[in-house]
């Protein structure tokens, strides 16, 4: 059985981020350098301010395209209201049935205001490997 450990152990320390005043077509780069599904977004403080998925990069080069405009800046279409982030001591078992009830592949790790990590299905799936093996 999966004993409950501190978030802290699991987390990816310093993930890939992108400014929220950085170019759409900046921020998919990123996506597709790094082979992720999405990035948390930092004000110059390192402050999380919010979270950018494939799915809000698709929006907004489709919006573009649509409206015949240029394609925008990440704040412009990143998830911003009602993030839900964890504390790097939080009960990883805990953050792991919340993110599966709200459906969410990824948690911003915060400490202080400052993004200090992020916590994956990936990095839980890696818990649960090594508590049983």
């Amino acid at each position: 059985m999966l004993k409950s450990v501190n978030l802290r152990n699991y987390m990816l320390k310093n993930p890939v981020r992108v400014n929220a005043e950085d170019n759409i077509l900046e921020a998919m780069q990123v996506i597709f350098d790094n082979k992720i599904s999405g990035l948390c977004v930092v004000d110059d403080k390192d402050n999380l301010v919010g979270i950018l998925s494939e799915l809000d990069c698709l929006r907004a080069a489709l919006s573009a395209i649509y409206n015949d405009s240029n394609i925008g800046k990440v704040k412009d279409y990143m998830a911003k209201d009602n993030l839900a982030v964890a504390h790097p001591n939080e009960d990883i078992v805990d953050v792991a049935q919340d993110m599966l009830l709200k459906n969410k592949r990824r948690r911003p790790v915060v400490e202080d205001g400052k993004l200090i990590g992020q916590i994956t299905c990936r990095q839980l799936l890696r818990a649960v490997r090594e508590f049983k093996g």
